[in-house]
């Protein structure tokens, strides 16, 4: 599998992100995996306007759905489209919500082919893909993606949670959230710290850890890693736009 990093900020694009979209191949399939404002952009920069033969969407905050929207123009009305339907895999809710953001009073359905989500193991692709409720204002879903003996495990935007610690359990790579700061007053049941991300990683026994979704506005990527990394001595980065990983 090949992870490549669309765009990464947490809640609203930041100076240097679109926000959340991760690509994920493995034998000539690529699967969209969220689709976040500003993210098209990247798309068309380092895979292609066309690149994604499924999307999965966790959850349904506007940070990891609205360029789903804008992507409705791409496959209705191109020069050589409209194209078939793609596959969207997402909470219930998604034909209303991405169609009341198109906002023409019709439907998206004529792009997207929409399968909702549920907990449980069932095949994208190449890939087996997990899913399970975390711990979230919204139905959310982190998400496992398993090929040929890798796995990846990615959290979307949960706080600590018994289900995010069984999706993440030896994962090769642990792709997950760190938006909030260690030592200050944050809401409940909405976000990780990195402390909480990094300690999720160490109780699942992950080989290496990926921090995202931080926001930079009121976030500090220096203490996000050093509180990471006072509790989880495998590898560790904040990721990037542009970044790719081998798993």
């Amino acid at each position: 599998m090949r992870l490549t990093v669309l765009g990464c900020a947490g809640s609203f694009p930041g100076p240097e992100s679109p926000c959340s979209a991760y690509l994920v191949e493995a034998d000539g399939f690529r699967l969209l995996v969220d689709f976040g404002p500003g993210s098209l952009s990247s798309l068309q920069r380092y895979a292609g306007l066309h690149a994604p033969d499924a999307i999965l969407l966790t959850h349904l905050h506007c940070d990891h759905i609205l360029d789903a929207v804008s992507y409705v123009v791409v496959r209705r009305y191109a020069p050589d489209g409209p194209y078939p339907a793609l596959p969207v895999y997402a909470p219930g809710g998604a034909p209303d919500r991405l169609s009341a953001a198109y906002g023409d009073d019709g439907t998206v359905e004529d792009v997207y082919q929409f399968y909702a989500l549920q907990p449980g193991t069932f095949p994208i692709g190449p890939f087996t893909v997990t899913v399970d409720r975390v711990n979230h204002p919204v139905e959310t879903y982190g998400v496992r993606l398993e090929h040929d003996g890798r796995s990846l495990c990615y959290s979307a935007d949960t706080a600590p949670c018994d289900a995010l610690l069984r999706l993440a359990q030896n994962a090769d790579v642990f792709l997950c959230e760190a938006s909030y700061l260690d030592g200050v007053d944050n809401p409940p049941d909405l976000h990780l710290t990195g402390r909480e991300a990094a300690e999720t990683a160490t109780k699942a026994e992950v080989g290496r850890l990926l921090l995202t979704h931080l926001v930079a506005a009121w976030g500090s990527e220096a203490h996000t890693l050093e509180s990471a990394a006072g509790a989880y001595t495998g590898p560790l980065e904040v990721v990037r736009p542009g970044a790719s990983y081998d798993i």
